[in-house]
């Protein structure tokens, strides 16, 4: 068996611990990969603090539940640097997030990075994205993870999933970042840069 260490991140404001239905729902499903059938209460680990916002950092194995708690500011997302990789594998939220850093690193004045995996848009390095096309708001078929804020808005019928080719940016009007700390975050001024 493996000992990855893998990680939920989970919204607390004022000790109120948000969406936790999905963060377990996606526990669950990395141990039942692992072939692991009996699984643990997420909401018996998480005591945020009573005031203010944080990430509650849960870093999990077979075995074990390790939380922290971080005081949280959200980062000002403004520009992303396109950037391929048809390689990049990230299908389980972990700790090793390798494969990302070096992505990121690429990302030269740009906030963040795009990752365009076989011609098709993905994720950035933090977040799910969606794009709006005539009313509808989109989200790439193939992310590199399944976040739980994408599973929400997709069970709720405010995001749809379609293929979003690179070249299609342009036909979309308006972008959105999605996690578990920003939630559905319209960004009212991006640019892409190649």
């Amino acid at each position: 068996m493996t000992k990855n260490n893998f990680l939920e991140t989970i919204k607390s404001l004022d000790g109120k611990i948000y969406n936790i239905d999905y963060h377990q729902k996606r526990y669950e499903s990395v141990l039942h990969s692992l072939g692991v059938s009996k699984y643990k209460n997420l909401t018996d680990y998480l005591h945020p603090p009573k005031n203010g916002l944080y990430r509650c950092r849960l870093m999990y194995t077979i075995d074990s539940i390790d939380v922290s708690y971080h005081t949280y500011k959200k980062k000002d997302i403004k520009s992303l640097k396109i950037i391929h990789d048809d390689k990049i594998e990230y299908a389980k939220k972990s700790i090793q997030r390798d494969a990302l850093d070096k992505l990121y690193a690429l990302k030269e004045e740009c906030d963040d990075v795009l990752i365009v995996k076989n011609s098709l848009i993905t994720d950035t390095s933090i977040a799910n994205i969606a794009l709006l096309q005539d009313g509808t708001w989109y989200t790439p078929t193939s992310p590199l993870l399944c976040g739980t804020t994408r599973e929400r808005l997709l069970d709720d019928g405010i995001l749809f999933v379609k293929d979003i080719r690179v070249e299609d940016l342009k036909s979309y009007s308006k972008v959105a970042l999605l996690n578990a700390m920003i939630d559905f975050d319209i960004i009212t001024e991006i640019s892409f840069k190649n």
